[in-house]
């Protein structure tokens, strides 16, 4: 904890108590050097100060165990941390997007928009940490077979699930869907919960999958933005279940480690979606390393459009 003052006497109990419900999130930013904003706040949106507090300290617990695991601990940690993740978090956002399932609804319908030009009646289709299952469901609809991977059985339980839809729960880097099968994977929010010596093997798994001319398309929060998780009111860079936040640059790498031979960069131009080289990122990165960390967030978002991570890697 970077940038917390030594100076915290409530115990986890009391920072939930009710007592403590109407706390404005100025009085916590009084006690602890936080950076609070109103994009990070929209985030949290049924947070009561106390509540982001705990959240906090019990994700950085459990990110802390799971960083310092061995690689065959971590076959069965990442289900296991999160899980209790949530029984100990139950107001966490990925929980909360159930109770509202119209503006869930409305950002699946979004995301199915820009995979729609990939998606056919004969698609096979992974996503992989698909967390309340929505998007996997919705585009059942339109394709042949969809496979949906995560860690957590606590997310992901439903009652009624499509005849063409298949959850597997993984031990957080393999991808156990049949060899060369796979047509269009994706995932969001996804490498940056990876442990560092997981990366690759996961997405070496998510080339085998994919049948010839498949494609992986990437969205992940972008290091010089970050961090990404709660952590984004405490300290500069992530210390809870965002293990590893990447550049560009950093997951094209990993991407050509794995096997994959063309990888582009997806952008957004008069309401169309473009492929385009992601060098010119890569070339603003190194460029925006040479200052101090305390600015490079600043500087990405005057590039934000063009350093966003959306990479879309093709077998």
């Amino acid at each position: 904890m970077d940038n917390i003052k030594k100076n915290m006497s409530l115990s986890m109990t009391d920072m939930l108590c009710e007592a403590y419900a109407d706390t404005r999130i100025e009085k916590l930013q009084e006690s602890y050097d936080l950076e609070i904003s109103k994009y990070n706040l929209d985030m949290y949106p049924s947070y009561t100060p106390m509540q982001l507090l705990a959240h906090y300290n019990i994700e950085v617990e459990l990110a802390q165990r799971l960083m310092n695991s061995s690689k065959t601990d971590r076959k069965t940690l990442y289900s296991t941390l999160y899980d209790e993740l949530f029984r100990r978090v139950p107001y966490h956002p990925q929980l909360m997007k159930k109770h509202n399932p119209e503006i869930r609804l409305t950002q699946v319908h979004s995301v199915i928009k820009s995979l729609k030009r990939y998606l056919h009646p004969d698609t096979v289709f992974l996503e992989l940490g698909p967390g309340d299952c929505q998007l996997s469901f919705e585009v059942a609809k339109i394709v042949r077979k969809v496979y949906a991977i995560d860690v957590s059985a606590e997310i992901t339980k439903h009652n009624h699930l499509p005849d063409n839809f298949e959850l597997i729960i993984s031990d957080g880097s393999s991808v156990d869907v049949p060899e060369s099968s796979v047509n269009v994977a994706y995932s969001n929010q996804l490498m940056e919960h990876l442990h560092p010596e997981d990366a690759v093997d996961q997405l070496t798994a998510i080339y085998q999958s994919l049948a010839p001319g498949g494609i992986y398309i990437c969205t992940t929060p972008h290091r010089f933005g970050g961090p990404g998780d709660v952590s984004m009111f405490f300290n500069r860079t992530a210390k809870g279940f965002h293990l590893k936040e990447y550049t560009n640059y950093e997951l094209y790498k990993l991407f050509k480690d794995a096997g994959f031979s063309r990888i582009y960069s997806s952008r957004r131009f008069a309401n169309k979606l473009y492929n385009i080289s992601p060098w010119p990122a890569m070339i603003i990165e190194h460029f925006i390393e040479i200052f101090p960390n305390q600015f490079h967030r600043r500087l990405y978002r005057h590039f934000l459009w063009l350093l966003s991570i959306r990479l879309i890697a093709t077998k």
